[in-house]
């Protein structure tokens, strides 16, 4: 373990919502949430303001259309969200070779590797931590400067620690774990604030008296193997003592993205399986969407009533992160398997992963606006709009999402409130407005009105 709290963890705040409230003055310091739009859409980030109301990531977009009805609605804008992260991370690479990008808006960087390493490796401990503090200050400072942004850090000696400062400093902070305090810092917490402690676990520890970090590092090695096996306790138990030596990986590609539930009581009711498939579907697929990916291959895992693991997987077409097509691809699969006897764990993955692509996300808003798709085709315009057939022999209508840029040859740039009923209602402002900007309704074919690219949030150096 290192004497220098030199590895940190950034997280930018609310980064999707904080990104389209840099994006549009008329609704700054108001809710906003982003996510699908759809009856089965859920929330992707909400603002702070927004998470007054109760709202919170993973939520059903329903349920949180009721906690906070006054709330701005939008899809997102993964273009304009990439062009921010790629600013963010090229200011972390400034300050060390080893950044390990963990999604567009979060990451751990080691700063011993970077320009200010010899300085660290001389400092005394109380020094080295008077930098770190220095740097990650300046480092917040230029996030706000590039970007208008805010971003949370945390700094300590090792990955586990440096996370759990970055949770503490949420929003908008900086917190520094002293080498040395890491069993205080951890003791008064509750189990689930360990990395992989997820609801099973958690509920075979309670079982055994085990609440809080404290419990597992007196319950001790033996104890907690004997729990949770040999891997898992062993791992459970380094990371109650504050023990973490695990390097920051530079650029780290991962091959697959997954979500698995273990399950109390075993699933012998088919529908109940192919209902907590949907589920994982969703979690997986808000995995993706984190890291900027869309995946090919759609893997189903399935560990039986008598311990039996069984995987399958289906290749599509090209790579996708739409909720609906892994999620029936997971139940196809489901099919394939003999669940009569009772089902402990499910897990739904995506594999060979690429790159999120603007046209996936049109995709997938297209789906979640149809609610059930009929199956009608559809076309996309020349600009990226959605195109519905309608009535043979009469133009196509053009589909409009709540946020999305947009341009007018006599109004110029501005953004997407609302359509529907033939109208599409667009207020006209920017990024760079003093005040927000004003508000019109066009035919939802206007010709003058045509979809534009995500403007960045701070000027071009030309222009001040």
């Amino acid at each position: 373990m290192r004497s220098v709290p030199s590895i940190i963890h950034l997280d930018m705040d609310a980064f999707f919502a904080a990104v389209e409230q840099a994006s549009k003055p008329s609704l700054r310091g108001k809710p906003v949430i982003v996510g699908g739009l759809g009856g089965r859409g859920v929330v992707s980030t909400a603002s702070y303001e927004a998470r007054k109301f109760g709202v919170h990531s993973a939520m059903p977009m329903a349920q949180a259309r009721r906690l906070c009805p006054n709330a701005a609605f939008l899809t997102g804008r993964f273009e304009a969200y990439r062009a921010n992260s790629e600013i963010v991370m090229s200011l972390l690479r400034e300050r060390s070779p080893l950044v390990e990008p963990l999604s567009l808006d979060e990451a751990f960087v080691d700063l011993e590797a970077g320009p200010y390493g010899p300085a660290l490796a001389a400092a005394t401990p109380a020094e080295g931590a008077q930098l770190v503090l220095a740097l990650a200050e300046d480092l917040r400072a230029d996030i706000v400067e590039r970007t208008g942004l805010t971003a949370s850090v945390g700094a300590a000696a090792s990955k586990l620690m440096a996370k759990i400062a970055s949770e503490q400093a949420k929003p908008d902070g900086l917190v520094l774990i002293e080498p040395g305090s890491e069993k205080s810092v951890l003791a008064p917490m509750p189990v689930r604030a360990l990395p992989g402690i997820g609801p099973a676990t958690e509920q075979a520890l309670r079982r055994a008296g085990l609440t809080s970090v404290a419990d597992l590092a007196e319950a001790g090695f033996e104890e907690l193997v004997g729990l949770l096996g040999k891997a898992h306790g062993a791992g459970v138990f380094q990371m109650a003592l504050g023990w973490d030596e695990r390097p920051v990986v530079p650029d780290r590609d991962a091959k697959s993205v997954s979500v698995e539930d273990t399950f109390e009581v075993d699933l012998a009711d088919r529908d109940r399986i192919l209902r907590e498939i949907d589920h994982l579907a969703a979690r997986c697929v808000r995995r993706l969407r984190a890291a900027g990916r869309s995946g090919r291959t759609v893997v189903l895992k399935v560990r039986r009533f008598d311990f039996s693991t069984l995987t399958r997987s289906e290749t599509l077409g090209g790579p996708t992160d739409e909720p609906e097509v892994i999620a029936a691809t997971a139940r196809r699969l489901a099919m394939q398997v003999d669940t009569t006897g009772g089902v402990r764990l499910l897990g739904v993955g995506v594999t060979q992963l690429a790159d999120y692509t603007q046209e996936d996300l049109f995709a997938q808003l297209e789906r979640e606006e149809k609610g059930e798709a009929d199956g009608e085709g559809e076309g996309e315009g020349e600009d990226g709009i959605e195109e519905a057939e309608g009535v043979p022999g009469e133009p196509a209508v053009r589909r409009w999402w709540p946020g999305q840029d947009v341009t007018h040859r006599e109004f110029g740039p501005g953004w997407v409130q609302g359509s529907g009923v033939g109208r599409v209602t667009v207020r006209f402002e920017t990024p760079y407005s003093e005040r927000p900007g004003r508000v019109r309704t066009f035919a939802v074919d206007d010709e003058e009105l045509a979809a534009s690219g995500a403007l960045p949030l701070r000027p071009p150096a030309s222009e001040g």
